[in-house]
């Protein structure tokens, strides 16, 4: 079993059990250590994972890592271990700086079973850094970072490589966030700079403050347009090559009532929440049977354009607040707030069962 599916049946297991587990022992045996078996380590060879090493500092004795990793009998990863239910804070993190600073390992993760928080030493040998490189947080898995934590596997475990890989994760990860900082507040000097590529005249506060709106508005539309274009393209390529024709529909369809034009615009982002969903179901059924209708209240996405199997429905019409609209097998509507288009990526699987269980009750 690839590493992604046994993190999926972890992360399934830890969203069932984890209001079950009330201890910090409990929480290392029903979370951690199946997350350190799943790297590939035998939780069970001392020489592989010991439990409790000692990390004694000075005249302080007693100071023991929950787990260890070890390769050639030295440590390499440790593991600082907390109750699922708390919260990974300042404190926390210190029993790890100084467990860090007394053995030979290189790389520290904090972690409560469900968020794993990994440190190294990047900017002072070690010292360890006071930024997390990487996060993985059990209960949203983004496959995005599966291929970086894959360096740690025991097969794949390569101490240069993953140091280098780890600093350009943090660099990365801090560069990001810069630019998310400056797409939904764009600073001064970044509204100067675009400024002056474009106006000639007096940068008085007036043009200042309307440049910071233009260059929000612009930052955004760009990135709208770029996902926009790459999944026109994605879907483009998959329609041209499709072979399998499409399943007829014996059904007569039940459409919305129409409502005049002029009363509904279907804005840009709606677009894009039409080309997500199809992106997600082009592997499980043909896009032309995704059908979207636009309403005054909502967005709506159907299957075979049938208002009795709704797919899902997109409120965007409140700028502030978006919120995704998903149905359980009653047809009973749940909304979820999300922040950004990208967030309905987490509900893929959802929406694909959805589509899957019309077809069932087609056949």
């Amino acid at each position: 079993m690839d590493l992604i599916d046994q993190l999926k049946a972890l992360s399934s297991k830890i969203a069932k059990q984890k209001n079950l587990v009330q201890t910090e022992e409990a929480t290392k045996n029903a979370f951690i250590m199946p997350f350190i078996a799943a790297l590939g380590y035998n939780v069970f060879d001392p020489t592989e994972v010991t439990p409790e090493l000692s990390a004694d500092i000075g005249v302080k004795k007693g100071e023991k890592v929950d787990y260890a990793i070890l390769k050639d009998n030295k440590p390499i990863i440790l593991f600082e271990c907390k109750w699922c239910g708390s919260n990974l804070d300042q404190e926390h993190f210190s029993q790890l700086c100084r467990y860090f600073t007394n053995t030979e390992a290189r790389f520290g993760i904090l972690t409560n079973g469900i968020m794993y928080r990994f440190y190294t030493d990047s900017e002072e040998p070690n010292k360890i850094d006071n930024k997390p490189f990487l996060e993985i947080n059990m209960l949203d898995i983004k496959e995005s970072l599966v291929d970086d934590l894959k360096k740690f596997t025991k097969a794949a475990f390569n101490l240069e490589e993953t140091l280098n890989s780890a600093i350009e994760l943090r660099y990365m990860k801090e560069i990001k966030q810069v630019l998310s900082d400056e797409i939904n507040n764009p600073s001064e000097s970044l509204v100067k700079f675009f400024t002056s590529k474009v106006y000639t005249g007096r940068l008085s506060q007036a043009v200042k403050q309307q440049f910071t709106d233009l260059t929000k508005k612009a930052l955004n539309q760009f990135i709208h347009e770029r996902i926009n274009e790459r999944l026109k393209s994605a879907l483009s390529s998959e329609e041209t090559t499709q072979t399998t024709p499409p399943v007829q529909i014996q059904q007569p369809v039940e459409t919305i009532p129409e409502i005049p034009e002029s009363k509904i615009i279907t804005t840009q982002e709606e677009w894009e929440g039409f080309y997500i969903i199809k992106s997600i179901l082009r592997k499980t059924i043909d896009v032309n049977r995704i059908v979207m209708k636009d309403t005054i209240g909502y967005c709506g996405i159907l299957f075979d354009g049938n208002i009795k199997k709704p797919l899902c429905r997109l409120y965007f019409n409140n700028t502030n607040r978006k919120q995704l609209a998903l149905f359980d097998v009653e047809k009973k509507e749940e909304k979820i707030a999300i922040t950004e288009l990208n967030d309905m990526f987490q509900y893929a699987e959802r929406i694909q069962n959805t589509v899957l269980q019309y077809i069932q009750q087609t056949k």
